[in-house]
């Protein structure tokens, strides 16, 4: 998996940029808040990364915040939503607008995105109710819990196991395990069920 990149921007062509990580140039998709936060070219960038594997493709998405990153892994747990109705929905709107929008159920924010409809966007306010909290920094409540549950989850199916089985193993553990430790305890509890 990779986490973050640190590296020299390229090239900036919306929503693609071109970041150079010691001689290896990876592509990268971002939200459009991120690409305006960029640098000029020949700058150092850091950006948090998740990586999507599909069957005919690697995609590598990059965010400015991990906060950025923590709700696109919200919003790809939706059904219907894939990685580029994500990076649009981050696009046309910050946390902040989002957290607010979620809070308020105003559908019509939301199918002011390019792909939303309002039936996806129902779908949107339904699944993140509760995930979101309009604050200043943007960031979201439980998120961070939310996104090493997910790592954790993510991980023990990289490792063979099926969702049901790491979703249980994930919600065993402790609130506040980290992603190393959790991995580690769930592969116990998995081993002794």
């Amino acid at each position: 998996m990779i986490g973050r990149l640190t590296g020299i921007l390229l090239e900036k062509n919306p929503p693609q940029i071109l970041l150079d990580v010691q001689g290896v140039a990876y592509e990268i998709d971002v939200p459009m808040s991120t690409f305006y936060n960029l640098p000029v070219l020949h700058e150092k960038v850091v950006l948090h990364t998740q990586l999507i594997v599909r069957e005919d493709a690697h995609l590598l998405y990059g965010f400015g915040s991990s906060d950025e990153r923590i709700a696109f892994r919200l919003l790809l747990k939706i059904s219907g939503v894939g990685p580029k109705l994500a990076l649009s929905v981050l696009s046309g709107l910050s946390l902040n607008d989002l957290a607010d929008a979620v809070a308020n159920k105003e559908t019509g924010r939301l199918v002011k995105i390019p792909g939303v409809g309002k039936k996806t966007a129902e779908r949107l306010l339904l699944e993140l109710q509760g995930k979101f909290t309009a604050s200043g920094a943007g960031a979201a409540s439980g998120m961070a819990a939310s996104s090493v549950s997910s790592d954790i989850v993510n991980a023990l199916q990289a490792l063979g196991y099926n969702e049901k089985e790491a979703d249980w193993a994930a919600k065993q553990l402790a609130k506040d395990v980290g992603v190393s430790d959790g991995i580690r305890q769930a592969l116990k509890l998995l081993s002794k069920s």
